[in-house]
């Protein structure tokens, strides 16, 4: 079963399963980029109902959308919402025409719906119009921009849920290994001690820096363009509309929406994807070396620093026997890598928009999108896979302290950095302890007071004593 649908460009012909019409057969055979409809990001299909349902509202409240036929708009957008529909949505996401191909594919499949509700069959378009009836007083350049925004918003709730869970595992592992001591290292050289639990605590607390900045720049989508139609200047949109059309959209999402001073401005201007990627980017530059500190601390187990264990996830070699690798941070470091990428994608094609459009903005919502959602995956593959279940060589940590040279640092209040400097190097030279020339050969301290500065409690939270 087939129908025949036609726009400016001639005829087609059209799956009667289908509920997109010509236009979106038209963009998913023009663009073969990805392989990622936009039906992979649910957030995305569900931002263009409420968008939809937003301006359908308007529309009738206005007078310009008959009322039957703006509530059955209504009710198709509901189902969108609701998340039916998902495979209809098969524009790729990145494509020509600033996302037209995808803003025909949503006014399509409401139109269709719309019909079904209303008896009528697919692709009977003077009762209900993808273009005059749905998409009315809108343009891609707004709506397209309005989604991305709403999609966004959603979107980068789950991340953050995901990011506070990597948190509390980083916190919890803090508070388990706050008794275990261990040598600090600055320039992967012997620092001072401190407790490993001091070590995942403050990765935590980064964690937490990158929830707040989130949620900063999350606020910068909550301006849209909604109204502005096709370059600012409300061209086809009915008077009071933009307010209308932004006001409804807060109430049925229950997300403050502030419609932009300048639409003009608003249309062509991507900023703020600039810098919501700039803060995943950041987000991802913490994590690399964090996984890479990680994987530093488990190296070995024979042979390298051994102070941690992860969880083992799967055989490391298809030849060495035993072998076992941190794949999960090294997939967590791949990650990141990729959202970098992602960030220069960004940047690229903010740059790239001329006049009073900016026509890049599919690559921009591929790329935001692909780098939440993989970086979201990452994060909750780290909490789970490994940071939970990290085990402390305890023994192992607490003989590099004592056996370190490091700790000669705590001796300088009291016997001078010179002096210090000198039994630090006379230990390197001659592979003597500390212990053994301070306490035993040169006799500048007493056991006691050697206790007394080397206590653990001292070490991992050093008073000053002379």
């Amino acid at each position: 079963m087939s129908r025949i649908e036609k726009d400016f460009l001639g005829e087609r012909v059209i799956s009667n399963d289908a509920y997109y019409g010509v236009q979106t057969l038209r963009g998913k055979e023009n663009f073969h980029i990805t392989g990622v409809p936009m039906s992979r990001e649910p957030y995305f299909v569900q931002a263009f109902g409420y968008v939809k349902k937003a301006a359908a509202m308007a529309n009738r409240d206005l007078g310009v959308v008959d009322r039957t036929v703006a509530d059955a708009i209504v009710g198709a957008c509901d189902r969108l919402i609701a998340g039916e529909m998902l495979d209809q949505f098969v524009t790729d996401f990145i494509q020509g025409g600033a996302g037209t191909s995808t803003n025909m594919n949503a006014n399509e499949v409401i139109a269709n719906l719309a019909l079904e509700s209303l008896g009528k069959p697919k692709g009977d378009y003077a009762t209900v119009n993808p273009n005059d009836h749905v998409n009315f007083g809108q343009s891609t350049n707004d709506v397209y921009p309005t989604a991305l925004r709403l999609a966004l918003i959603l979107r980068l709730g789950s991340y953050i849920s995901a990011l506070r869970r990597l948190q509390e595992a980083f916190f919890a592992k803090g508070r388990e290994f706050e008794g275990v001591l261990k040598m600090a290292r600055t320039h992967l050289q012997d620092a001072v001690p401190m407790s490993l639990g001091s070590e995942f605590h403050g990765w935590g607390t980064t964690m937490g820096e990158e929830v707040q900045r989130i949620l900063e720049v999350r606020q910068l989508l909550h301006e849209i363009n909604l109204g502005a139609t096709a370059i600012g200047t409300r061209v086809t949109a009915a008077p009071g509309y933009p307010e209308l059309a932004t006001k409804y959209l807060t109430e049925i999402t229950g997300i403050r929406f502030i419609l932009a001073g300048d639409l003009v401005e608003a249309t062509s201007d991507t900023g703020a994807y600039v810098q919501l990627s700039g803060v995943i980017k950041r987000t991802a530059s913490k994590l690399t070396k964090i996984c890479n500190d990680i994987r530093l601390l488990a190296s070995g187990p024979r042979c390298g620093l051994n102070e941690i264990n992860l969880p083992q996830m799967q055989p490391g070699s298809s030849i060495m026997p035993g072998k076992v690798n941190p794949v999960i941070p090294e997939v967590v470091n791949q990650t990141a890598f990729f959202v970098i990428g992602m960030d220069t994608t960004v940047t690229l094609a903010a740059s790239a928009g001329q006049l009073q459009l900016n026509v890049m903005e599919p690559v921009i919502s591929f790329a935001l999108f692909s780098s939440i959602m993989a970086l979201e995956n990452a994060v909750d593959s780290l909490a789970k896979n490994c940071i939970a279940g990290i085990t402390a060589n305890a023994e192992r940590t607490r003989e590099m302290v004592l056996n370190s040279l490091g700790i000669v640092t705590l001796l300088k209040p009291v016997l001078g950095y010179k002096q210090c400097a000198e039994i630090a190097r006379e230990g390197y030279t001659q592979g003597k302890s500390l212990h053994q020339i301070v306490v035993g050969e040169r006799k500048l301290l007493t056991q006691e007071k050697w206790d007394e500065i080397f206590s653990f409690e001292n070490l991992i939270d050093p008073e000053f004593i002379r």
